[in-house]
């Protein structure tokens, strides 16, 4: 016998195969022989935290050997190519759907594999700069492969998030993301999937180019007919004649230039802007499961959400990462903005959150989003000596409006330096945050502390702008054969969004080169 069951059960027994046997025994009068979860989310509303669980039962009955049907790539190598820019999510799943669908992705990464990357990273503390070519913007895997790897998405209805969750275990990802209520893969694992990705667009007869930069879309007639790139690497050739997927990320400003340049229709698009706020992991496990023990055995670090509307504009908490770390997400020269990050085991000894405010373009009349961001960037490393070192307050004297004497210890590796944030930066940022933040500590006891640390700047949730396609072929609104793509082209919000939509951009592609 099979049967799927709805529990409601304490963490102990949540976690592991033989605790939720022995439960089902002991509640349910259930002489199951296996179980398997299908879907788990922690309810943290009251004092007793329970554990929700989907589960399938067997009773008498052996569990199937495949959680899903795993996809059959097949040889691409003589098929029709498409040149595909950016090797982040977007880049990535639309390069093996391409593959499913029988055509043969060229992909162009500006800059290095994933393992070559973490190097550059690793001397953005000790050099105090920022290769402009490789860091946590650029890179094989794109923005979120060294900044947390989170996989939860609301973006459900424009298509198969499962499908991008099964893809990512195919390819080493922990099985657990597909039954998590938040799936995350954790910036010490994911990694080696994005390198096995890249792995079976290769054994595929695609090809893979780092260190590769488009500089120009060649354009005929109206339409696309691929790249013009500078390489430093020597196995570089001419690509041929193809339709080009353009998924370049939210941070390839470069990109947006030439296409304002030459006219490739673009729109402004609101972002949020704010900081990260950066909260000892303890203090928050004991806000969240409102015990002085925190999170106890069972229970993982405990996350959160936060959302308000303060003068008619959002202010919500964003890319929340408990037991993680803050780190230097800019791009280039002359800017600082940060990010956070958690590896999978989520146990460092603080927890962070973007803390953003919505913007829209008439909030800024006289401005492009992009010069918005580009200036608020620069401004914060000029607070921050021209180096890495991020400006930073305790939050209470944020909200106070005090400059901090000390900080607090932090996870973030280039430094702090105390600075009046909330002087310096716009004030209609600054009055909205320090107005939700009140609000947050009335409902949250402990949660407005000076043991909390504002640091500057998050500028990166979203693409500032959208490059416009049609609805119904997602090519480019005026040229044929170019496919805007992802979080950078303004379709998409992270990493699983940003999977659907690559996948779809492929879809419309093969349709494109049917048709033509």
């Amino acid at each position: 016998m099979v049967n799927e069951l709805q529990l409601r059960v304490l963490p102990q027994d949540a976690y592991n195969e033989q605790s939720i046997l022995s439960y089902l025994a002991r509640e349910k009068g259930f002489q199951a022989t296996a179980v398997r979860v299908l879907k788990r989310s922690i309810d943290a509303r009251q004092r007793t935290i329970y554990v929700n669980l989907t589960v399938r039962i067997y009773v008498n009955e052996e569990p199937e050997t495949q959680l899903f049907e795993p996809i059959v790539y097949p040889d691409v190598s003589e098929r029709p190519t498409v040149i595909v820019v950016g090797a982040g999510p977007g880049g990535l799943f639309a390069a093996l759907r391409l593959i499913e669908l029988g055509l043969k992705p060229v992909v162009v990464e500006r800059g290095k594999d994933v393992h070559e990357r973490k190097k550059d990273l690793a001397l953005i503390r000790p050099e105090q700069r920022v290769n402009p070519e490789s860091n946590y913007a650029f890179g094989e895997g794109g923005a979120g492969a060294y900044s947390d790897g989170k996989l939860y998405t609301r973006s459900k209805k424009r298509g198969n998030t499962d499908k991008i969750l099964q893809v990512f275990v195919q390819h080493g990802a922990s099985p657990a993301i597909l039954s998590d209520a938040h799936p995350h893969i954790g910036t010490d694992r994911l990694p080696r999937v994005i390198e096995n990705m890249r792995r079976t667009i290769l054994s595929c007869g695609g090809e893979v180019h780092f260190e590769t930069r488009m500089t120009a879309l060649r354009i005929y007639n109206n339409k696309v007919i691929g790249i013009e790139a500078e390489s430093s690497r020597s196995d570089w050739h001419e690509l041929p004649p193809s339709p080009v997927i353009l998924a370049t990320g939210h941070s390839a400003r470069d990109v947006y230039r030439w296409l304002m340049a030459h006219c490739i229709e673009t729109e402004q698009k609101g972002i949020a802007v704010g900081v990260r706020l950066e909260h000892p992991a303890e203090l928050i496990d004991q806000i969240q499961y409102h015990s002085r023990q925190g999170r106890g055995k069972w229970l993982p670090a405990a996350e959160y959400s936060m959302v308000r509307q303060v003068g008619g504009r959002g202010v919500y908490s964003f890319c929340m990462c408990p037991g993680g770390f803050v780190v230097p997400a800019a791009s280039g020269p002359e800017q600082i903005v940060v990010n956070g990050m958690s590896p999978s085991n989520r146990n460092g000894r603080w927890s962070n959150s973007g803390m953003v405010v919505e913007i829209r373009p008439e909030d800024i009349q006289g401005q492009t989003m992009l010069a918005f961001q580009e200036e608020l960037e620069r401004q914060c490393w000029l607070q921050g000596n021209r180096q890495q070192t991020a400006p930073a307050q305790r939050m209470a004297d944020f909200v106070n409006g005090r400059l901090s004497s000390d900080l607090n210890p932090t996870s973030y590796a280039p430094g702090l330096i105390a600075s009046p944030m909330h002087f310096w930066m716009p004030r209609f940022i600054t009055d909205r945050l320090r107005e939700a933040f009140r609000a947050w500590g009335r409902q949250k006891h402990g949660f407005l502390t000076n043991e909390a640390t504002v640091i500057g700047v998050e500028t990166r949730t979203s693409s500032p702008l959208r490059i416009l396609r049609d609805g119904e072929t997602l090519q480019h609104i005026r040229l044929q054969g170019l496919f805007p793509c992802g979080e950078g082209a303004g379709y998409a919000g992270g990493i699983v969004s940003a999977g659907v939509d690559g996948e779809l951009c492929a879809e419309a592609c093969r349709e494109y080169i049917v048709q033509s």
